[in-house]
């Protein structure tokens, strides 16, 4: 008999607790650490089935008040949840109030589920659909593993990132299946030892790091893998995105990215040191984001644009030990495929198509 193993009591208990506290201006957990499934409906009589874990948010917004996340669970050391639930955020209702991708100072929307400050988290097996906004947030944690979630968003969601990872350490998301409106898996600021592992991601706009540089006082990236993953009519493939006119000075560096697949993605390898989502910016300074030490090794595939690998870096700082290994990237369109390189000091080994550029 499987069971809906802890996770709706889980989440019914630590979400009225971190409710609780948030009220009384205290960030305390709670003491309790065994949960009877049997009380929140569980029968393990051997006949029933209980394993069919389902969760719908709530539509109406002001149900949140000035919350930013629908399920959220805080300072807690070796939480495990698992089970195979199902999290429906309901986001079609939340989603023409999203106005963040028109404005920088936009109100943002509930995640579904955001994990804050959480010590060797391991989460297993989830199915998260139609987030409000992100679908999972891991925020300043340490030693976090998550494996076989799956997420599903339509590809027109706004800023329904898969998983948001940001000021964290030592953190393993691997045979992860996305599909979703925005970034499959987004790495913020102030990382480090991330891994990303089999992952397969489309729709959405890929994996990207970033974006890097809007606030001031940002923390670095280092040391993060991505390997052994397969993305399908993304948007973008592998993507480091920076904003010009960062206002503080920050770094990304030791990254990797190998065994890649890529099928008829836009933008397969992209870095992207002017980004904005807004019809205009303005742009009067370089990104002071500086990126370096960044290996791209045996990434194939089709690109569904002329332009396969795009490396726009900063003038005021230009990315540094940039190495391509091993990448054969064809256009679909039938003509051969382009690289377009900007402030960078980048070198190539093995198979290289299309072609370094000149």
């Amino acid at each position: 008999m499987k069971l809906f193993l802890l996770l709706l009591c889980l989440f019914f208990f630590f979400s009225g607790v971190v409710a609780g506290d948030r009220k009384m201006g205290s960030h305390r957990s709670s003491s309790r650490s065994t949960f009877n499934v049997k009380s929140f409906g569980a029968r393990a009589n051997g006949r029933s089935d209980d394993s069919k874990g389902y969760l719908k948010a709530v539509e109406d917004l002001s149900r949140y008040g000035s919350s930013d996340d629908w399920i959220e669970f805080r300072e807690i050391n070796r939480l495990t949840i698992t089970g195979g639930g199902t999290l429906d955020g309901q986001g079609a209702a939340a989603w023409p109030y999203n106005k963040c991708p028109k404005n920088f100072h936009c109100k943002v929307l509930p995640t579904s589920v955001k994990f804050v400050r959480m010590t060797h988290t391991v989460v297993r097996g989830l199915t998260s659909l139609n987030s409000k906004f992100f679908h999972f947030a891991v925020l300043q944690c340490a030693n976090f593993r998550a494996m076989g979630i799956r997420i599903s968003a339509p590809k027109d969601s706004p800023n329904t990132d898969g998983i948001h990872i940001e000021r964290s350490s030592g953190v393993s998301i691997s045979q992860a299946t996305i599909g979703t409106g925005d970034d499959c898996i987004s790495i913020g600021q102030g990382n480090s030892h991330i891994t990303i592992q089999g992952i397969t991601c489309g729709p959405g706009h890929g994996i990207s790091v970033g974006s890097l540089g809007r606030y001031p006082n940002e923390g670095d990236v280092k040391g993060l893998v991505v390997k052994d993953c397969t993305l399908t009519g993304t948007a973008n493939g592998l993507r480091i995105k920076t904003w010009a006119n960062s206002p503080g000075a920050s770094s990304a560096r030791n990254m990797t990215f190998e065994d890649i697949v890529m099928n008829n993605v836009a933008n397969p390898i992209i870095i992207d040191q002017t980004y904005c989502p807004y019809a205009s910016c303005s742009s009067t300074t370089p990104s002071r984001v500086r990126l370096s030490d960044i290996k791209f090794k045996n990434v194939r595939g089709t690109s569904s644009t002329p332009v396969a690998v795009s490396l726009d870096c900063s003038p005021g700082v230009p990315c540094r030990n940039v190495h391509l290994n091993d990448v054969h990237l064809d256009f679909s369109g039938g003509s051969p495929a382009k690289s377009a390189c900007d402030n960078v000091h980048a070198s190539y080994s093995g198979t290289q198509i299309p072609p370094p550029c000149a």
